[in-house]
């Protein structure tokens, strides 16, 4: 069974009635038990659950550290291209949007890499718009040839590609994947991405489990949270991710928290999602999925993101830039959207330890595989 079978199973607006419905007792049995089941989550995003908010965060302390110890792991984004066919409506790289385009040459990202090795980061995430006429799995290739010397981790968050040609950027040093479906919703999907080939809902939807096939070690999912209801789209979230835990057992899976941020198009979010809202769907996420990495962007404000620290993240970005460009020298490239916490990576991981936690810039090696 496919995780669109098993979504099948779950039709948004029944969950969206039955997350709304719940009690204060629900509540209350979801946090009784060991452990939290389907049922508890529903309990856990519901409105009925924000008086034990409080409750919810000192479980989340616990179990994170139990899992995780004190650690939070640091990456940073370089993005290869802001070329997109696509035409998302939230997005600064739509391709109706007149933004200067660039992608890097080989030898640009190369500098780039040294600039954010320079700082101190050994987990790189490659990043660009959907361009595969521009982004090729060659120009990948020769790309990753000059980067994999200077970081023990590189993930990619790209256009959805086949089996085939995941296997081949395995090979060529990726370990890890990550795309967000964006919304869960599929009547609203075509609204939000109206063209391009992210138009098809099922092909985005079943690019992680491709991912997982084909040998990933890491494989991120996210919901670009202001597209539709925070709650519903929060237990599909929970959903796919427990699908992948139970079928590829093999792949450690990572949620992160976009919240929508401006960019070019100034497009308004549907449904804002405030910080108190931020705060529950990541509780409830942590204790339904004990084992699963939460990542946290520089899409947040800092003072927000140090606060989240011991509430269940083991993974954040620092210093990042959203544009191709602008590690290592300035640039006019748009970016995908605005940065929010632009602390320097050094006072970020001050920070972290102020609060008694370690930043970790390495915890793997490809060589762990040979």
């Amino acid at each position: 069974m496919s995780f669109h079978d098993q979504m099948s199973q779950h039709p948004w607006k029944e969950i969206a009635a039955q997350v709304r419905g719940r009690s204060a007792s629900d509540v209350e049995a979801a946090l009784a038990g060991r452990s939290v089941n389907l049922e508890g989550m529903l309990s856990l995003l519901s409105p009925a659950a924000t008086p034990y908010l409080e409750e919810m965060a000192r479980r989340a302390h616990r179990l994170t550290l139990q899992r995780f110890g004190r650690t939070i792991q640091m990456f940073a984004p370089l993005y290869l291209s802001n070329e997109c066919v696509n035409a998302c409506v939230y997005c600064g790289f739509n391709r109706h949007n007149p933004i200067e385009r660039r992608t890097l040459s080989v030898d640009e990202a190369e500098a780039e890499g040294r600039a954010i090795h320079d700082l101190g980061f050994r987990h790189l995430l490659l990043v660009s718009g959907e361009n595969p006429h521009r982004v090729t799995l060659d120009y990948l290739r020769q790309v990753l040839d000059r980067l994999r010397p200077r970081f023990s981790s590189i993930s990619i968050e790209l256009h959805p590609m086949g089996v085939d040609a995941y296997e081949a950027l395995i090979d060529a040093g990726v370990d890890g994947l990550v795309v967000f479906q964006e919304t869960y919703n599929r009547e609203r999907y075509g609204d939000f991405h109206p063209q391009g080939k992210k138009r098809d809902f099922l092909w985005r939807l079943e690019t992680p489990e491709r991912g997982a096939r084909a040998g990933f070690r890491r494989v991120g999912l996210g919901a670009l949270l202001g597209l539709c209801d925070w709650r519903v789209e929060g237990f599909y979230l929970a959903l796919h991710a427990q699908y992948l835990f139970r079928n590829f057992w093999r792949s450690q899976v990572n949620i992160s928290f976009p919240r929508l941020r401006p960019a070019a198009g100034r497009f308004e979010p549907p449904h804002p999602v405030s910080d108190l809202h931020f705060v529950q769907l990541l509780l409830a996420l942590r204790l339904f999925l004990p084992d699963a990495g939460l990542v946290l962007s520089t899409r947040e404000p800092p003072s927000f993101r140090d606060h989240l620290i011991p509430l269940g993240v083991t993974t954040m970005s620092a210093g990042s830039h959203t544009e191709p460009g602008g590690y290592s020298r300035p640039t006019d490239a748009e970016a995908q959207f605005s940065v929010c916490d632009d602390r320097p990576p050094r006072a970020v991981a001050e920070v972290i330890r102020n609060r008694g936690y370690e930043p970790v810039w390495k915890d793997w090696d490809a060589a762990f595989l040979q």
